[in-house]
């Protein structure tokens, strides 16, 4: 065995030492804020609800002017107030950074949680056999500090988690009597989940307390590598909802079976054609004026994507052949269904041919697939399949005129956004996020060209005409949007650490 010289060992059990020493105080200064991180959770945040909202938003505000910033509410028309917080007086010499984060949350449905309530959190371990269990909340302040804890409760990772790990970051910068390199201003929203109606407005009216020089979302899940995260875009998002109406009353499918179609069979066979058998598009020139480079290509492969772990993860035996692997198939426009119905199943299921069948669908779009373009060539795909196209429940002179009657509604678009890989603040991440234990430990950040999940770069870039990138802290398989969301408790630590070293990096 090659020993290593006196000198360079020294260096080693040095840096050693220091990652030791810099995890252990991160690891208190969290413990320290798990109990503020629980109460967060136990506040309820979907966006119908406008008083839940509301209750977020005051416990925001106290919370930060506890941890040393000066907060105040942004009202909207409704009346879901977001949070801006600056903390100190700015600083000629450094530059300002804005950083986005959420404090809204999906809808959930309580009797799918594996927990009495979605809103009162629970810290789970594994046992010998891999199953979760309940454990009692006090084990997240014991030591050792046991990463592989998790939380469960809506938002804890989408996204309340980065709130914590940004305040916690900066009691770190507090207790080395250190003042962060930059000027910082935060934005909480309280309607990113859904498609932050009011954002623009808001930014618009406010426009003096956000001049920047850049800004960062604080959002996302870290690459599965555990290495540090930047992605320097995100995809978009255009919902639609398409309708496919049969007779003009549910009718017994005895008596009308064989006799009068049935419109979720038809809406079934409608979206078949909308797909291949290996996840393509088929709509007609949905792909158009996406061109990936030999040199594009060689970015995404170098994201290290682990395809098999990935599959096994999410339980499937094959991916879609959109791309040649993981990374290379977020950079096309997608379609999905993400609901449908048509009428009662189970207990309160009827033996009846459906009025109608629904399904809502959702577009993730790229900087070069425009959402109004893709629903107009889906609509265009629809018409092709001799579906004639209504604006409203068709009338008696049309239900006689017309076999196949259908209605496609544009909902929400969010626009894609995507930034330079080579462009300054990814030079100012990248950079910052070397300095990390992950990073120092051998885990080198990596560069994602653009990430699948979409949150309003697009309302930020349009009113500030910022450059910005995300920087993703929490685990991948945090079932966020779905029952069962968590935090991985090692990744709040990771995730703090990547904060502060932004915070600690002066951007040029």
């Amino acid at each position: 065995m090659r020993k290593l010289p006196f000198a360079l060992l020294a260096l080693s059990l040095l840096a050693a030492a220091s990652h030791a020493q810099s995890q252990s105080a991160t690891v208190t200064a969290a413990q320290k804020n798990f109990p503020e991180f629980l109460d967060l959770l136990r506040i309820p945040n979907v966006p119908a609800e406008p008083a839940d909202i509301q209750r977020n938003a005051a416990f925001l505000i106290d919370l930060f002017r506890k941890h040393g910033f000066d907060a105040q509410l942004l009202d909207n028309a409704a009346r879901r107030p977001l949070v801006f917080a600056t903390l100190g007086k700015p600083r000629k010499a450094a530059r300002t950074v804005l950083f986005y984060i959420h404090f809204d949350g999906q809808p959930v449905t309580p009797a799918d949680w594996a927990q009495k309530s979605p809103f009162e959190p629970v810290v789970k371990a594994r046992d010998s056999g891999g199953k979760w269990i309940e454990v009692e909340t006090a084990r997240l302040t014991q030591q050792p500090f046991d990463p592989e804890l998790r939380v469960f409760a809506r938002s804890a990772s989408d996204d309340k988690a980065p709130i914590m790990m940004l305040l916690t970051a900066i009691d770190l910068l507090k207790a080395q009597h250190r003042a962060p390199a930059i000027n910082m201003k935060v934005l909480l929203d309280s309607e990113e989940e859904i498609s932050s109606p009011s954002l623009a407005e808001v930014v618009t009216a406010n426009r003096a307390l956000f001049t920047a020089a850049a800004f960062v979302v604080l959002d996302g899940p870290e690459h599965p590598s555990g290495r540090p995260t930047i992605a320097f875009g995100n995809r978009g998002v255009t919902q639609a909802v398409l309708t496919v109406f049969g007779p003009r009353a549910p009718l017994h499918s005895g008596h009308f079976g064989n006799y009068a179609p049935n419109p979720a069979l038809r809406l079934a066979s409608l979206l078949a054609s909308m797909k291949d058998d290996q996840g393509r598009v088929l709509v007609a020139d949905y792909y158009d004026g996406i061109q990936l480079s030999a040199a594009d290509r060689e970015v995404l492969k170098a994201t290290g994507d682990d395809e098999a772990a990935l599959r096994a993860r999410i339980g499937i035996a094959r991916a879609e052949a959109v791309g040649a692997n993981y990374q290379e198939a977020l950079q096309y426009p997608s379609l999905n269904v993400r609901g449908m119905a048509a009428a009662a199943v189970g207990a309160r299921a009827a033996n009846i041919i459906p009025s109608e069948a629904v399904a809502e669908l959702d577009m993730r779009t790229t900087p070069e697939a425009d959402g109004h373009r893709l629903f107009e060539l889906v609509k265009r795909h629809i018409e092709k399949q001799g579906y004639h196209l209504v604006d409203a429940p068709p009338t008696d002179d049309e239900r006689a005129r017309y076999d196949k009657l259908a209605m496609f509604k544009l909902g929400d678009v969010e626009a894609a956004q995507r930034m330079p890989m080579d462009a300054p603040i990814g030079r100012w991440v990248y950079a910052a996020l070397k300095t990390t234990p992950a990073a120092i430990g051998g885990l080198d950040p990596v560069r994602i060209r653009m990430m699948g999940g979409t949150v309003p770069t697009d309302v930020l870039v349009e009113a500030l005409k910022l450059p910005f990138v995300l920087v993703p802290t929490v685990n991948g398989d945090n079932n966020q949007h779905a029952r069962d969301e968590n935090l991985r408790m090692g990744h709040f630590i990771t995730g703090t650490e990547a904060i502060l070293a932004l915070l600690s990096t002066p951007y040029p």
